[in-house]
């Protein structure tokens, strides 16, 4: 699923972020959402969230469902 809409974003859902120092470089970090920290609806980088071991980054795939 998409990351850039909160409605596909959940606690307890599994997730690949991109993290702020990688950005330049894609490099995706994979994780289970703790929080979500974006309030909009939708972002065209991805929803903004952190991660249960504390990582905070964008969104760019769901991989599961809580």
């Amino acid at each position: 699923m998409d990351g850039q809409y909160r409605k596909n974003i959940h606690p307890g859902a599994r997730v690949h972020i991109v993290l702020k120092a990688d950005q330049r470089s894609g490099r995706l970090t994979g994780g289970t959402v703790e929080a979500i920290l974006t309030r909009s609806p939708h972002h065209p980088h991805g929803i903004k969230v952190r991660l249960t071991d504390g990582q905070v980054g964008r969104v760019k795939a769901v991989l599961s469902a809580p």
